[in-house]
């Protein structure tokens, strides 16, 4: 009797250490999987962009950069504050397979679901583009490769192959008319290609009905007014005077008269740091020398500025066939109907020139 007790005994006592395994066991993996959920949720909600000034961080994610430089750059502005959490839930999303450029715009205490939902879907953030005073196109295509993620070669071979453009009446010598200065909101991984395409619609958009119909009533066409404008950027920095300043050459034009524009003549010769033109420099053979060749030269001699296109447009109506630079050095111009009063003019301001020892 005693010994079927004792088995009984053993048996409860056995079957309540299993029962104290079992709960220990459950137990055990209940605050582990607590742990678990606590770390995966803190990986995903918790805040994990610390920015010490509190202002966003602009990221620019190349388009051959893989998961290695995108982290390479996060980190290198510390302001992740857990990176395990953040490969580890990249991982889990597979963002190294979806990587996507662009400039994407990071705010504090942004977390990494939201921080990687917005990389992984290429949910970018324009940037504002902005350029003036470009002489050249080469110039201004190196001022996008240093805004935008394209190279300067790629957006010259775009504007010279885009069919619309040559329907258009441009060409390789006054492409850059194509290009009127201003901000512009853009997404700087844009393509050679589709920049040019925004940039003809900004132009379409630029030359609205009524500067078409000014343009026509001057007998010029947008190109041609651009070119002008472009002539008269280099005469004068003062907006007031451009209007004036295009009439003198409105009515030289219209006279079949040679425009004489000296800017013109520094652009021929490429050397942008002549401050005299002389008689030397007169006669450079260019199609630009409007010493020499009659009528509007074959392009811009700059990337005009909408002051100065505008203008053109609006170009005074007077009687003035010359101007020169005032003798005091302003900036500013005289101007004269004839050549004895030019001729007085000039005088004037050559003798300002050497007395400030100007001498090229």
């Amino acid at each position: 009797m005693e010994t079927i007790r004792s088995y009984h005994n053993k048996q409860v006592n056995k079957l309540k250490k299993i029962k104290r395994y079992m709960f220990m066991t459950l137990a055990v993996m209940a605050v582990i999987s607590v742990f678990v959920f606590v770390k995966m949720y803190k990986a995903i909600i918790f805040p994990n962009i610390l920015i010490i000034n509190g202002e966003k961080v602009s990221l620019y994610i190349y388009s051959d950069d893989n998961f290695d430089d995108v982290k390479q750059k996060l980190y290198s502005d510390s302001i992740i504050i857990n990176q395990k959490s953040f490969e580890w839930l990249a991982k889990k999303l597979e963002y190294p397979k979806y990587i996507k450029s662009g400039h994407y715009v990071i705010s504090n205490n942004m977390n990494n679901n939201k921080l990687l939902n917005m990389l992984r879907s290429g949910s970018q953030t324009p940037v504002k583009f902005t350029f003036n005073n470009m002489r050249t196109i080469e110039q201004f295509a190196g001022r996008v490769a240093e805004q935008l993620e394209m190279d300067s070669v790629s957006l010259l071979k775009a504007v010279r192959e885009n069919a619309a453009l040559k329907e258009m009446g441009f060409n390789e010598e006054n492409a850059a008319s194509l290009f009127i200065p201003n901000t512009y909101e853009l997404y700087w991984n844009i393509d050679a290609n589709d920049f040019v395409e925004k940039m003809i619609n900004e132009y379409n958009r630029f030359w609205n009905e009524e500067r078409r119909s000014k343009a026509e009533s001057l007998n010029m066409s947008p190109i041609e007014v651009s070119i002008m404008a472009s002539i008269v950027d280099k005469e004068t920095t003062k907006v007031s005077e451009m209007p004036r300043i295009a009439g003198v050459y409105v009515n030289r034009l219209k006279k079949n008269w040679l425009l004489q524009a000296d800017p013109t003549l520094v652009f021929a010769l490429g050397d942008f740091e002549i401050k005299r033109v002389l008689d030397v420099h007169k006669e450079v053979e260019s199609p630009y020398n409007t010493y020499k060749y009659i009528g509007l030269p074959p392009g811009p001699i700059c990337i005009p500025s909408i002051a100065a296109i505008d203008a053109v447009l609006n170009a005074e109506n007077h009687k003035y066939f010359y101007f020169c630079a005032k003798d005091d050095l302003s900036g500013y111009h005289v101007f004269a109907k004839n050549m004895r009063e030019h001729n007085i003019n000039a005088e004037k301001y050559r003798k300002a020139l050497n007395k400030k020892k100007i001498w090229k």
